[in-house]
């Protein structure tokens, strides 16, 4: 009996989860959020953004795309792919973790990113500007040397 009260009650709306994670190997880092993965191909990192390195080099882009390169470059990572998983560009849209840490995370904890929300791909939004704003308030990486980004 309560299977059929049930029946007719829907379920809540739960917000949007990212696919689930598996290993691969960075073969390189193409700049701060971008990289090239061992089975994947190219992958872009979800929920932020480094500053340019292509097409006109942006304040903090070299420093952006070192820093990732030292954290990330031949080194295995664990890969989860998000709601929406390919971007315009066709590269998978990922979140990527180093051991038990975000790296996406990282990149914004450290001032090397901004965020940058796109939905549906909106799991950690709220988390990335909590620590945009305090690397701003620490004044960390490009918040240090460049001020405040250029909005996209």
């Amino acid at each position: 009996a309560l299977g059929l009260a049930l029946a007719g009650c829907s379920a809540p709306e739960l917000p949007e989860r990212s696919g689930p994670a598996g290993t691969e190997r960075v073969e390189r880092v193409i700049d701060g959020d971008t990289v090239e993965l061992s089975a994947s191909g190219r992958a872009r990192l979800i929920g932020v953004d480094t500053p340019e390195v292509y097409g006109g080099v942006e304040c903090f882009g070299r420093e952006a795309s070192a820093f990732a390169e030292r954290r990330l470059e031949g080194r295995r990572v664990r890969v989860r792919v998000g709601v929406d998983d390919r971007d315009r560009y066709g590269r998978l849209l990922v979140y990527l973790y180093v051991g038990d840490r975000m790296f996406n995370e990282e990149l914004v904890r450290t001032g090397y990113a901004s965020p940058l929300t796109v939905p549906p791909n909106v799991e950690h939004a709220e988390t990335f500007v909590r620590l945009a704003a305090e690397a701003r308030e620490r004044r960390l990486g490009l918040w240090r040397r460049c001020g405040a980004p250029a909005p996209r």
